[in-house]
């Protein structure tokens, strides 16, 4: 039986997930991405609730596309700031199933250049 990439990344990403957890010492940074855009967001799931988020989509970067590495870069540094407005310094990257390659690559590397440590 076939399955499709998306099945495929579901599964990695659950797999990924038995043993990964956000704490509210160490949230998880988990990333999703699209063709067009990318997304992140800082989680406490002890708590279930979301510290930080920072997406393509805003207003605030309409001006770069989210569907390349310059677009996730600026996604990873307002993810950075807001996460060092929010006292967080310390987190677990979860790449959501995707390769850790070109824009999920890039947007962790920014996030480690940003000052966040993982």
């Amino acid at each position: 039986m076939a399955r499709t990439t998306r099945e495929l990344r579901e599964r990695r990403h659950a797999r990924i997930r038995r043993r990964l957890s956000g704490t509210a010492e160490r949230p998880r940074v988990a990333v999703s991405r699209s063709n067009r855009h990318i997304s992140a967001q800082i989680i406490d799931d002890v708590a279930g609730r979301t510290l930080a988020a920072a997406s393509s989509v805003e207003a605030s970067l309409k001006s770069t596309s989210g569907g390349n590495i310059e677009g996730a870069k600026a996604v990873a540094a307002l993810l950075a700031q807001r996460a060092q407005a929010a006292n967080i310094t310390t987190v677990v990257f979860d790449r959501g199933g995707f390769d850790y390659h070109g824009r999920v690559a890039a947007f962790a590397e920014q996030l480690r250049a940003a000052g966040l440590e993982f």
